[in-house]
């Protein structure tokens, strides 16, 4: 006879919904990162008698609980691993978690925020080590790549998962003469999780390759699987902005270049040449001058731009192909 006793599956919908703020990368996020209930993602259920679609909901329970208006969504992975925050012998409902990237303004959203429960944090608050603008990082060399290669060496390598701790260390952290590559903000979080050394995982049973005691705080934490969520949201933001014009719907209906480098500085954590980005901008045709000068600055009227909305008929990935470091 069939076992007929069967594990129940919940399909919730998680967004990282991103805005840009006074040069800083921004997500939304509801509870307190340094209280006991960690700060998360807007989260809600999906209904199938109510939402046709994912994003139908998605857009819905957002709409409902922030009144916030987003514009860009993407659907970027379904979350289903069991056990990344489960309790041992864990027999109820098995969450999937169908996540998204959303993109809006906060200048739209003035009324929404101050009624809404959710807030706006910088997100590189959760991940310091992502943040090149001013430099590298000094939480690199501090604490994360010395605990990182003592993890590399204390362990066998699993031949069911190739390539090696070494050489994967190598790739997602740059080591040894490789590049730091800013698109594999999920390959260095999940690297993180598998030495136990985020929080996260070793709230989740996974045991420290270093003693606990020897792990500095590394990023603030979130509930659940959400900080692995918004990496890959941070993560596909990064690459989009090379091939689709993504980074207007962060922007003002009118800006100046030096805003238009800054936001996408701020996304991907890089600093950028302003002659080099400049003649990039140009190269790309994705924008045309309105006319008008701004002197919000203070110093010398800076000429306003408008994104070319018929760039998207033109060709067909229109970005904003970021070459090396300055």
């Amino acid at each position: 006879m069939a076992d007929t006793h069967l594990t129940p599956i919940e399909v919730g919908l998680t967004a990282a919904i991103v805005a840009v703020e006074a040069e800083e990368p921004a997500v939304l996020v509801a509870g307190d990162a340094r209280a006991e209930t960690r700060a998360g993602l807007p989260f809600g259920p999906f209904d199938p008698l109510s939402h046709r679609t994912f994003e139908i909901g998605l857009r819905s329970w957002v709409q409902a609980q922030t009144a916030l208006h987003v514009g860009y969504v993407e659907q970027l992975y379904t979350f289903g691993d069991r056990g990344r925050h489960a309790r041992p012998d864990d027999t109820g409902a098995h969450m999937v978690s169908v996540g998204y990237l959303a993109l809006t303004r906060m200048a739209d959203n003035a009324a929404a925020l101050r009624a809404a429960a959710a807030r706006f944090e910088p997100w590189y608050r959760f991940f310091p080590w992502e943040d090149w603008r001013d430099g590298r990082p000094a939480i690199l060399d501090e604490s994360i790549l010395p605990l990182l290669e003592q993890w590399a060496r204390s362990g066998k390598d699993d031949p069911a998962r190739p390539p090696g701790r070494g050489e994967r260390l190598r790739h997602t952290f740059g080591t040894g003469g490789s590049p730091w590559d800013e698109e594999k903000v999920l390959d260095r979080y999940e690297l993180l999780y598998e030495a136990g050394m985020v929080e996260e995982a070793r709230r989740d049973g996974r045991n420290p390759a270093v003693a606990k005691s020897k792990i500095p705080p590394l990023g603030e934490p979130m509930r659940f699987d959400h900080r692995r969520i918004l990496a890959t949201a941070i993560a596909r933001l990064r690459a989009k902005l090379k091939y689709r014009p993504v980074v207007f719907e962060l922007m003002p209906p009118e800006f100046t270049l030096t805003e238009l480098q800054r936001t996408v500085e701020a996304i991907s954590g890089r600093h950028l040449h302003k002659q080099n980005f400049r003649r990039l901008v140009e190269t790309a045709a994705l924008v045309e001058p309105t006319g008008e000068t701004s002197t919000a600055t203070g110093g010398r009227p800076a000429a306003l731009f408008r994104f070319r909305r018929e760039v998207m008929q033109e060709r067909p990935a229109p970005g904003l192909r970021l070459g090396g470091r300055a």
